[in-house]
């Protein structure tokens, strides 16, 4: 019998955006096949104490068996990297998507702009709906069908209910500040990435990065995707995902 298989999504999303690769996964995996809402995301609850990404990972566990094997799109690589680390029992697995264990440019590592993230967070008091369709617009920058893509994205996100502002808020905080490189060298489960070439969120440079920073991790690049590639390149990234399953 094959292990959990759990499904992350990312900031200002919800598990819907899973909706289509969950059927087509569930034609062939013999295990079971959970998406997941983070906490404050399609109207799961926040943590009880301060929402951080610790105490949003504990309620996160809560509800994954052990040895699932954990698929994970941007914002939901970081839950996917602390829940290995600190709930090691739990997590047999991990499959990075468009994500990175540091977002944020520092020196000799590539991401986004500080200032960008900054940008999102004022914007985002002011009006969320219209700083989650600027959010997905840079998703689908570059990709060769951005309005599709963006569209498929939208339609998804209206079938649960809207994020919470203070899970908003706090995920573009863990964007802006979590720098899990050294967690994410150390950990020594299989761990493998799945990225697009187009991607401005996480360059394509940071996967080589990576692999330096990980002999244990491996990926592969989408030559016309950019952070989306479960979405705009289905079957590619269907294809890769069961042949590392």
């Amino acid at each position: 019998m094959q292990n959990d298989l759990i499904l992350l999504h990312g900031w200002g999303m919800n598990k819907s955006v899973w909706q289509l690769c969950e059927k087509e996964l569930s034609n062939e995996y013999n295990g079971a096949i959970y998406s997941l809402n983070l906490p404050g995301f399609g109207g799961a609850a926040v943590p009880d104490k301060e929402y951080s990404l610790a105490s949003a990972v504990q309620q996160l566990a809560k509800q994954i068996n052990d040895n699932s094997t954990i698929v994970a799109w941007s914002l939901g690589g970081l839950f996917a990297l602390y829940l290995a680390k600190y709930y090691p029992k739990k997590v047999s697995k991990v499959v990075l998507v468009s994500s990175s264990p540091c977002f944020v440019e520092q020196d000799e590592w590539e991401g986004v702009s500080g200032q960008v993230l900054d940008k999102f967070k004022d914007q985002l008091v002011q009006d969320s709906n219209k700083t989650i369709d600027r959010f997905l617009a840079i998703q689908a920058m570059g990709s060769e069908h951005a309005k599709e893509d963006i569209k498929a994205l939208r339609a998804l996100l209206k079938l649960q209910p809207v994020a919470s502002k203070q899970a908003l808020s706090v995920g573009l905080e863990l964007l802006q500040k979590q720098d899990l490189r050294t967690l994410f060298s150390r950990l020594s489960i299989p761990m493998y990435g799945v990225f697009g070439c187009l991607d401005t969120l996480v360059p394509k440079r940071v996967c080589a990065r990576m692999s330096e920073l990980n002999p244990d991790f491996s990926y592969k690049m989408i030559e016309k995707a950019s952070h989306a590639p479960f979405i705009s390149h289905r079957d590619e990234f269907i294809s890769y995902l069961k042949s590392i399953l």
